[in-house]
């Protein structure tokens, strides 16, 4: 998250937590009419995770829209997750589909983050920053997917970005990007295992059948990917 490195410890892989702004927000009124006061926190909240999400609702709404989470969410080079995966967490977490995330849901989703910090930071072996083509083949052997190199190289192609700038990680798979290309992987390949019933790795499908299973593995992850392969 955003607003703070001083949690920053291992830059490349942590997403900070935000801290508040300094000084109380002014919640004064407008034409007449006062902004509503800050809510408190729901009964049994974590203090510390009501306080980041506060940190993260920018304008009082009691929800996180999909701009206030980019805000908040950075790469260990200090760029935001791009859009596309702002917007895939979200459509997982909106579990009660209102378009924004309630402080519930945004506590699986901080955890979900947090898990995936993990998974990086013991793939990215060389502490880079950054995912490589070998480190990229290790985590997909780890999670069970046997891909050929030339997939692999088409999905390094499709999800690295250059870099950065001098103090940039090396070019690569950043963290967000890496989420997603593992969330991409794991719903196709779960696509192509309802429709190879014989399980014999090959599948004969109909036009619409392709376009239905095309047009559903990549937009709608929803809560069964939060239960991603961890390693050992």
């Amino acid at each position: 998250m955003h607003h703070s490195s001083s949690f920053n410890r291992h830059s490349g892989y942590q997403a900070p937590p935000p801290r508040p702004m300094s000084g109380a927000p002014s919640y004064g009124g407008y034409g007449g009419y006062a902004s509503p006061p800050p809510r408190g926190p729901p009964a049994g909240a974590d203090p510390q995770l009501w306080q980041w999400f506060t940190a993260v609702d920018t304008d009082r709404s009691g929800a996180i829209s999909v701009t206030e989470l980019q805000a908040a969410l950075i790469n260990g080079n200090w760029t935001r997750f791009d859009l596309d995966t702002v917007k895939m967490l979200m459509n997982i977490f909106d579990t009660d589909r209102s378009g924004t995330i309630g402080f519930n849901e945004f506590a699986g989703l901080w955890k979900y983050v947090a898990d995936w910090q993990n998974v990086f930071k013991h793939f990215d072996r060389d502490r880079s920053g950054s995912i490589d083509g070998h480190e990229l083949a290790s985590a997909m052997r780890s999670f069970g997917y046997n891909l050929s190199p030339s997939i692999l190289s088409l999905i390094e192609q499709k999800y690295a970005s250059g870099p950065s700038g001098a103090y940039g990680p090396p070019p690569g798979i950043t963290f967000d990007r890496f989420v997603r290309a593992c969330v991409v992987v794991k719903t196709l390949s779960e696509a192509f295992q309802r429709l190879d019933t014989d399980r014999d790795g090959w599948i004969q499908i109909n036009y619409e059948d392709f376009m239905k299973a095309s047009l559903n593995f990549v937009y709608l992850p929803r809560q069964r990917d939060i239960e991603h392969v961890m390693p050992s």
